[in-house]
């Protein structure tokens, strides 16, 4: 093997480590339509639209030691968040439009740390979403990511809408976009990497989560996202490939 592409190789393999290292897998590549702003926050990182007044997706990197924690949820209300441009998500928008507020970075992954459970609740990690949803299979998807961290020590996560329509229901003074349905990608690199998706409509609360589950490749198509681009290609193209649930 030529010295360079040895070097090369070795260069490639740092810097997945790196990414890895600093918590950086699970951030998904930059869109190649729409636009986005993208906001660092304490547990979790967001790629938010102006368009639509929602992210376009939301990840965080969850381990075993934030899986759970002492800190209550936050009681202060839904918040506008004043870091991104006007027009923007307000409470006003959300209320009495039959929709609930759809955190898409939990609550539940954020007792770890009080700053990190208020800033759940920026309307620029929401979505309108049907209160069966929320309350059903969303949860228990949630809830799932939480036992997966405490059982294999860390997952990867990102999820956010899906926008089927061309043009889609909107809600309050601000035009709030309603997603036709929502996706979930998880990744698990301890032992034997694996990965799991989630297309779920936005209406199909009552259903188990069993009949959601995707590859990430066919979320990959649904959504046009590129998700964990910093893998080696090795283990990128084998995990997005296949999903079962009985491997977790």
């Amino acid at each position: 093997m030529k010295s360079w592409l040895l070097y090369l190789i070795i260069f490639l393999s740092i810097c997945s480590c790196r990414a890895q290292k600093n918590g950086r897998i699970e951030i998904p590549a930059p869109l190649k339509d729409g636009k986005e702003i993208i906001l660092k926050r304490t547990g979790y990182t967001v790629s938010y639209n102006p368009d639509t007044k929602i992210p376009n997706w939301v990840a965080w990197h969850l381990t075993a030691e934030h899986a759970d924690g002492p800190i209550r949820r936050f009681g202060g209300g839904y918040l506008e968040d004043t870091d991104v441009p006007k027009p923007r998500a307000t409470r006003d928008d959300y209320y009495g439009s039959g929709w609930s507020h759809g955190h898409m970075c939990p609550a539940g992954d954020n007792k770890w740390d009080r700053r990190a459970m208020k800033e759940t609740f920026l309307l620029t990690n929401m979505c309108p979403q049907d209160m069966g949803l929320n309350s059903g299979v969303w949860n228990r998807i949630e809830m799932d990511c939480r036992k997966w961290a405490k059982k294999y020590g860390d997952v990867y996560i990102v999820c956010g809408p899906v926008l089927l329509n061309r043009e889609h229901e909107t809600i309050g003074e601000n035009e709030v976009v309603v997603p036709e349905a929502f996706f979930k990608v998880i990744l698990c690199l301890q032992g034997t990497p694996k990965a799991i998706g989630y297309i779920v409509r936005n209406n199909e609360g009552k259903k188990k989560r069993d009949q959601f589950i995707n590859t990430i490749d066919e979320v990959e198509r649904i959504t046009g996202m590129d998700f964990f681009p910093a893998l080696p290609d090795s283990i990128e193209n084998k995990v997005e490939a296949y999903s079962n649930i009985k491997d977790w």
